[in-house]
C-alpha cells in the first residue's frame, strides 16, 4: 500500500472511529447537563469550517449549534461589545461552536482598523475577566488557533478562485489579508499575550495538512472532556401493521418531481 492510500485509510479509520466517539459525548452532556462552548478561531483559509464540519457531522443539531455571526449592524455597534455574542452561550446540554467569536476585535477589526485604539485596547483588558465569567458560570470554554503558512493559504485562495462552488469563500477581507500578513501576525501574537490564561488557554492546530489537523483537533477535544459512556435501552423496532381498510388516493393526483437519473 502506498503511503497515500495508507494514510487516506488511517485518516478515514480515526474519523469514523472519533465520530462516533462524538456521539457518546453529545450523549453524556445532554445527560449530564454540561455546557460546552468551543472557539475556533484563525487565518482565513486555515482549515476551521472542515474541522467543524466533520465535529458536527453526526450530531444532533437541536444539541450542537454553529454559530457564524454576520457584520455587526448599526444598532450592535453601540452596543456592549460582548452583548451579540452573550445569547448564543450554551444552556444545559449543549455544545455551541462560534466559528469566529469575540476575537474578531483582536485580529481582523484590528488589523483593519474597524474598532478605534481604545476599543482595541479595552477588549483585550476585558476579555480575560469576561471568560473568566463565562467559565464560573458553569460553562467549559474552549479555544483552538488553527495556524496556517503563508505559502499554503495561498494556494486554498487559488483553489477558491477556481471552484464555482467555493467563490463565495473568497471575500474582499480574505484578498486584503494577503497583504496584511504581517500585521495579523502581530495582532494574533498580541492577542495570545493577552488572553492566553490559565484558565482559558488557546490551544494551536497546525493546519497546514487539513486531514491531520481535523482528526488532531477532535482527539484533542475528545481528551478534554471526561465523558462517559451513557447507556440508553436497546431499541426495538415494531412490526408493521398492515391497515387493509384504508385505500389511498390515486398517485396521480399528486405532482411528482421528474426523474432525470
Amino acid at each position: 500500500m502506498s503511503d497515500k492510500k495508507e494514510f487516506k485509510k488511517k485518516y478515514e479509520d480515526n474519523l469514523k472511529n472519533f465520530q462516533i466517539e462524538l456521539v457518546k459525548l453529545q450523549d453524556w452532556v445532554i445527560h449530564s447537563g454540561k455546557k460546552i462552548a468551543i472557539i475556533f478561531e484563525g487565518r482565513d483559509a486555515a482549515g476551521k469550517g472542515g474541522t467543524i464540519k466533520r465535529i458536527t457531522e453526526n450530531l444532533n443539531p437541536r444539541h450542537c449549534k454553529v454559530i457564524a455571526l454576520a457584520a455587526p449592524t448599526d444598532k450592535e455597534k453601540t452596543q456592549w461589545y460582548y452583548q451579540r455574542y452573550v445569547p448564543y452561550l450554551p444552556s444545559a446540554g449543549e455544545i455551541v461552536i462560534f466559528d469566529r467569536s469575540w476575537y474578531n476585535r483582536g485580529g481582523v477589526e484590528k488589523v483593519m482598523e474597524f474598532c478605534t485604539e481604545k476599543q482595541y485596547v479595552d477588549f483585550l483588558q476585558s476579555c480575560p475577566e469576561f471568560e473568566r465569567m463565562v467559565i464560573s458560570s458553569g460553562t467549559q470554554l474552549i479555544k483552538y488557533w488553527f495556524s496556517v503558512s503563508a505559502e499554503e493559504q495561498m494556494k486554498r485562495f487559488k483553489s477558491r478562485a477556481e471552484d464555482p462552488t467555493k467563490g463565495w469563500k473568497l471575500s474582499p477581507m480574505d484578498l486584503e489579508s494577503v497583504k496584511r500578513w504581517d500585521e495579523y501576525s502581530k495582532a494574533k501574537d498580541n492577542m495570545f499575550e493577552h488572553t492566553d490564561t490559565q484558565s482559558s488557554p488557546w490551544y494551536v492546530v497546525e493546519s497546514d495538512n487539513k486531514k491531520k489537523a481535523r482528526i488532531n483537533c477532535i482527539n484533542h477535544f475528545l481528551n478534554l472532556i471526561p465523558y462517559q459512556e451513557v447507556h440508553s435501552p436497546e431499541v426495538v423496532l415494531p412490526d408493521r401493521v398492515q391497515q387493509k381498510v384504508y385505500e389511498r388516493p390515486s398517485r396521480s393526483i399528486y405532482n411528482y418531481v421528474p426523474e432525470i437519473i
